[in-house]
């Protein structure tokens, strides 16, 4: 028997898949409530759509089914390491506009903020687990984005925002298609693992 398929690998493997599910749970709840305050604080109309934005993941994906579980996680991480990014810019850009009068979005943002990490470190756990090994750093920080507008700043933040909020959901999708398959599979449903 691998050490992978121990009964306290399996037992651990779908502990770290349901409290990963419990946080993006939480995540995609609080993400709501910082979208309606976002909304407000900002002066912009909920309804309005926002265009892709250059650095924002999106959680959209073709052929998901064929995802293998490992897939799953790396993107994950990737998305939740470049969300990491963008909200600590969101948070630097709100401390310089408003700066210690922000009683409400400021500190909702740096709640948000620690949420995120919390949930790359928890995935960081899921992967070294389903890969056996430890998942590799992103070996630079992002370039720095241009100089947006106020008006471009917002509508940035806005489509941040949705977008976290639809990666939380896949998040979950994710971590139960995981959890069905166990610990070190790496494979998706019918498709064998590629080498």
């Amino acid at each position: 028997m691998a050490a992978a398929d121990t009964p306290s690998a399996v037992l651990r493997h779908h502990d770290l898949c349901s409290r990963g599910i419990r946080l993006a749970r939480k995540m995609r709840s609080d993400v709501t409530d910082l979208l309606d305050i976002y909304v407000e604080r900002q002066g912009l109309d909920a309804s309005i759509s926002v265009a892709a934005v250059d650095g924002v993941p999106t959680a959209a994906v073709e052929r998901w089914a064929e995802q293998t579980g490992t897939q799953r996680l790396l993107d994950n991480l990737a998305a939740y390491r470049a969300f990491h990014a963008l909200l600590a810019q969101m948070l630097e850009e709100q401390r310089e506009l408003l700066g210690d009068t922000d009683a409400e979005l400021g500190p909702a943002l740096a709640a948000m903020l620690l949420q995120v990490s919390a949930f790359i470190y928890h995935l960081e756990e899921l992967l070294e687990m389903e890969s056996r090994g430890s998942p590799a750093e992103e070996g630079s920080e992002p370039p720095a984005p241009p100089r947006l507008s106020l008006f471009e700043q917002k509508l940035r933040g806005l489509r941040v925002l949705r977008e976290l909020a639809q990666w939380a959901v896949r998040s979950v999708r994710d971590l139960r298609q995981l959890a069905k398959h166990g610990p070190g599979t790496g494979t998706a449903p019918g498709l064998p693992e590629s080498q």
